[in-house]
């Protein structure tokens, strides 16, 4: 086994050469340790390398003794699953979907029988933008408590404790069996990620997926977070990703086709040297979680309908510095990238109005831009 050039892998600024008595400065890495996601591991040669096998290698044997509840899946990159705490609960006296007790979504499987596109009344609209508003503060909240050492499983807290305390339910919470209120999806995981206790570290990209439940109705949005100091490579990643879903947004207004929307995200990602997830889409939202229409973010897709004043519906390109391929764990959310590369994601609730949109859950703050744009 060979080590790998650290310069391809992290950044060896100062590492030293960890061969006991040499200190010389590092130029390689341990290709066993960067796939299981070990810190450090750096030497000066391959020569020192295969010397120090024989002891380095028992490092490997303690980090595969760690929680590995999937020992025969193959990661495609760096991440791994961390433990779980318990599902949290939410008081009685909150309104909720209904799904929140049998986990199953009736009323979607039944408004898949038709392709229409609800058109919503002025007291709707009004219930919309009431629970797009609160759908937005929970995200804020969340937002105050990223940082290195902070785990994804104390962002669901906040998420979940911030839903409840304004009589919200949070959304994801026992959709098709989701145990968690939110998603958090970081580095190569695309979208679904269930909180866990795995600390965020520094230079991690977090994205934070909030849906609330208030009224009768849902309200959905995320965004992509720096974790500290980041790589240069993923602050472009992330304003790319920003981009395409502003892109998609600015043309919505009556007469447009959900199909266009896809071929304005694509082509910017490409200008960029990024890739369109297609798994995943935007979806149709209101008294429905996800419902028509389906708004694929990618081109040349066969999305149906046109956009009419009266119609919510989400945009979230999932944005990916490589292949625009997924994986899915074991645990039948969590989906990543097939080549194990960074992914990005912004997502926002949308009304079509009669002259264009509106954008139902903005940022109140810094005219509407992201919280990565003042991180």
């Amino acid at each position: 086994m060979a080590a790998c050039d650290a310069d391809r892998t992290t950044d060896i600024t100062e590492k030293l050469c960890e061969t006991r008595d040499c200190n010389k400065p590092a130029k390689l890495q341990c290709p066993t340790c960067i796939k299981l996601g070990i810190k450090g591991s750096f030497f000066c040669s391959q020569e020192c390398f295969k010397g120090s096998w024989k002891l380095h290698k028992t490092v490997h044997k303690k980090e595969e003794k760690k929680y590995n509840p999937w020992p025969h899946f193959q990661f495609t990159g760096i991440l791994r699953p961390f433990p779980k705490t318990d599902t949290r609960t939410v008081p009685a006296h909150i309104g909720r979907p209904d799904y929140a007790d049998t986990g199953i979504a009736i009323g979607e499987q039944l408004a898949r029988r038709s392709a229409s596109i609800k058109v919503l009344s002025s007291e709707e609209i009004k219930k919309m933008r009431l629970v797009c508003k609160l759908a937005r503060e929970v995200l804020d909240e969340a937002a105050k408590v990223i940082k290195p050492g902070v785990t994804a499983d104390e962002i669901d807290r906040v998420v979940h404790e911030a839903s409840v305390e304004r009589d919200c339910y949070p959304s994801p919470l026992n959709y098709y069996k989701f145990p968690k209120s939110c998603c958090v999806s970081v580095n190569e995981v695309i979208c679904h990620g269930i909180p866990d206790t795995r600390p965020l570290e520094n230079g991690d990209i977090c994205n934070v997926d909030v849906t609330v439940y208030y009224g009768g109705h849902h309200g959905d949005l995320n965004e992509t977070f720096f974790v500290g100091t980041v790589s240069e490579s993923r602050k472009r990643l992330v304003q790319t990703a920003y981009e395409c879903m502003m892109k998609g947004i600015e043309i919505v207004k009556p007469g447009v086709r959900y199909r266009e929307i896809g071929q304005e995200i694509q082509r910017h990602a490409q200008q960029h040297g990024c890739s369109v997830v297609r798994t995943y889409c935007g979806h149709g939202i209101h008294e429905l979680f996800h419902t028509a229409p389906n708004v694929p973010h990618y081109a040349k897709n066969k999305a149906i309908g046109v956009m009419k004043p009266g119609n919510t519906f989400t945009i979230e390109p999932m944005i990916s510095e490589g292949s625009w391929k997924d994986v899915t764990w074991p645990d039948n959310w969590t989906a990543v990238t097939e080549d194990g590369k960074d992914s990005a994601q912004f997502e926002q609730t949308l009304l079509v109005t009669d002259t264009g949109y509106e954008i139902l859950t903005l940022r109140p703050e810094n005219n509407g831009k992201p919280h990565f744009m003042s991180q």
